[in-house]
């Protein structure tokens, strides 16, 4: 899509600078620009991104790698905090944009030839020189509910962005694994237990930078909790009346957590 042609309709802007979303704030809260043209100008070269439309509306993204010097009106925020701040739709939306910006920069050039590559759809890029293509890759991970009677595990992991924060074990699937497997496997290496009756909860995008994770449950078959030193720093048996911190409502990890309180 040309500049020229964005400039005859008004579309919807979801503009990163420096990985944070651009949005406009007045009285009423925050939302993402919607006009004919861009909130800032682009260049030829500016990383931009064709999104799918909301209601009707065209959506565009682009990034800028330094934020501008009038910027009275606007403020910038992470993916993760606007998730409080935008309607579901455009949270959705922002997040593809990121996903996709992320894939953009990182796929200029082919991996085979190192020939620079040519973007042949919205999410495929052909090489040059060679003809590799390539699509925007997703990294899939796993979180699981474990049961022990009227208890659930939780875990704190060193990473987590709160530090007071307790929440469910993950991890990432590894090549030629099953998703159950994947639990399984986390579940061991995180805090050596034998789990069964895996189950399929729900998923969730996860746009940090590029992954979707997979919920299930498990129950509790054997084994004495013992952590994982180098990803975890406590993890026990918690039931509803006695939780620690636990994860925001954006995250399917709180989903998890609601859902055994709301069913015990």
């Amino acid at each position: 899509m040309q500049i020229s042609d964005m400039e005859t309709q008004k579309r919807y802007w979801f503009v990163f600078i420096s990985n944070a979303l651009l949005l406009q704030q007045d009285n009423d809260g925050y939302r993402v620009p919607c006009a004919t043209e861009p909130p800032f100008p682009m260049k030829e070269w500016t990383p931009r991104q064709e999104l799918p439309p909301i209601d009707g509306v065209p959506c565009m993204s682009y990034s800028l790698t330094t934020p501008p010097s009038q910027m009275e009106g606007w403020v910038t925020m992470g993916l993760r905090e606007s998730w409080n701040m935008l309607p579901r739709a455009f949270y959705n939306t922002a997040g593809k944009a990121a996903e996709l910006l992320y894939w953009d920069s990182n796929t200029k050039y082919c991996g085979v030839c190192g020939a620079p590559m040519k973007r042949t759809t919205i999410i495929s890029k052909q090489c040059t020189h060679c003809g590799k293509e390539v699509w925007p890759q997703v990294s899939p991970a796993i979180i699981v509910r474990v049961h022990k009677e009227d208890k659930i595990l939780l875990v704190h992991a060193k990473n987590f962005r709160r530090s007071e924060m307790y929440g469910l074990v993950a991890g990432f699937v590894e090549t030629g694994e099953t998703l159950e497997d994947c639990v399984r496997r986390e579940v061991e290496e995180e805090v050596g237990l034998k789990i069964k009756n895996i189950k399929y909860f729900g998923s969730q995008a996860w746009p940090y930078p590029c992954g979707i994770m997979i919920g299930f449950t498990a129950d509790y078959v054997s084994g004495e909790v013992h952590v994982q030193e180098e990803e975890l720093s406590e993890a026990g048996w918690f039931n509803k009346d006695h939780l620690p911190p636990i994860p925001d409502k954006m995250s399917i990890a709180r989903r998890l957590i609601d859902d055994y309180i709301e069913n015990q």
